[in-house]
């Protein structure tokens, strides 16, 4: 089995505490952390993406590889450094993010040096994961490279799976997001959306109606994340509702979309049926949003067993 995930990784500074002002540096990036609990899963999971040549480059290669990902694509840019962003909660334990990434390393990822063994590796991928986040950071040359890469996968048999990540200020304009976005969702097999998103990009009022337009565009298999509510499950010509863990009391809700794909790709490439994905998906969710961070510690009582 191999699996591929596109993206960029950053350094994160987070708060234990929202009443404490010390801020601890770690790292996250929505499709780093997905990589990674997919990699907790057991899974074999490259990363490509870019960082610099300077110390905290060097450290962030030495954690990913420790987590388990396979960093031999992560290509070093010697004149940027990696991206850095904040992540500040509320009462309620809901996020805001705040970004230093205009010009990090992994913007300029498609114009490096062993980019082209970076893309024929992944194009031997059982499983290609990417975001629209991942999509944003890059030129339009270099997007239409990652859409015949996703062409090549597919063609080879491998899946591809996408999530309409959102990130406004990562874009011109919506209507360069929502295009991109609509020609991502036709290179995919597993779409895995965010209503808040969708309604962001498209004006989406339930998770039927983005269901509907990404099958409209091929996509066979979708899971509508609803936060608390739970997902739509929309697979296999049928529909259903699968709900959230209950009684959880956030502390910080970073990362539970990129947690909720981290099981439920874990679930699908082990063979488990959709329905069990998605509660896999949600355990997973359920933990890292009781914890601060994006992409918390592993614990002892971290969810990563094969079931659910």
């Amino acid at each position: 089995m191999q699996i591929s995930v596109l993206g960029e990784g950053m350094l994160e500074m987070s708060r234990r505490d929202r009443r404490d002002d010390r801020w601890q540096l770690g790292f996250g990036g929505d499709t780093l952390n997905t990589a990674i609990h997919l990699a907790r899963f057991g899974l074999p999971v490259a990363y490509v993406s870019a960082l610099g040549n300077d110390p905290f480059s060097t450290a962030l290669r030495e954690e990913w590889a420790a987590e388990g990902l396979n960093v031999d694509h992560v290509l070093a840019d010697p004149d940027h450094l990696p991206g850095l962003y904040a992540i500040r909660t509320d009462a309620q334990g809901e996020r805001s993010f705040f970004y230093w990434r205009n010009d990090s390393a992994a913007r300029h990822l498609l114009a490096l040096p062993g980019i082209d063994a970076a893309l024929a590796y992944a194009a031997g991928a059982d499983l290609f994961y990417l975001s629209l986040i991942s999509l944003a950071i890059l030129s339009e040359d270099a997007r239409a490279r990652v859409y015949d890469l996703c062409a090549e996968i597919r063609q080879h048999g491998g899946r591809v799976a996408f999530d309409s990540n959102y990130r406004p200020a990562l874009w011109d304009r919506p209507k360069s997001a929502r295009a991109v976005a609509c020609k991502m969702a036709a290179l995919c097999d597993i779409g895995l959306p965010t209503l808040s998103d969708e309604r962001l990009l498209f004006g989406s009022r339930d998770p039927d109606s983005v269901a509907d337009r990404w099958h409209s565009y091929g996509t066979a298999e979708i899971a509508v994340k609803l936060g608390a509510s739970g997902c739509l499950l929309s697979a296999a010509g049928r529909r259903r509702m699968v709900p959230a863990i209950a009684d959880i009391d956030p502390v910080d809700t970073s990362g539970a979309g990129d947690a909720f794909n981290g099981g439920y790709l874990a679930a699908r490439m082990r063979g488990l049926d959709a329905a069990t994905a998605c509660r896999m998906g949600h355990q997973l969710a359920g933990w890292v949003i009781t914890r601060t961070g994006a992409l918390p510690k592993r614990t002892a009582e971290a969810p990563y067993a094969p079931g659910v």
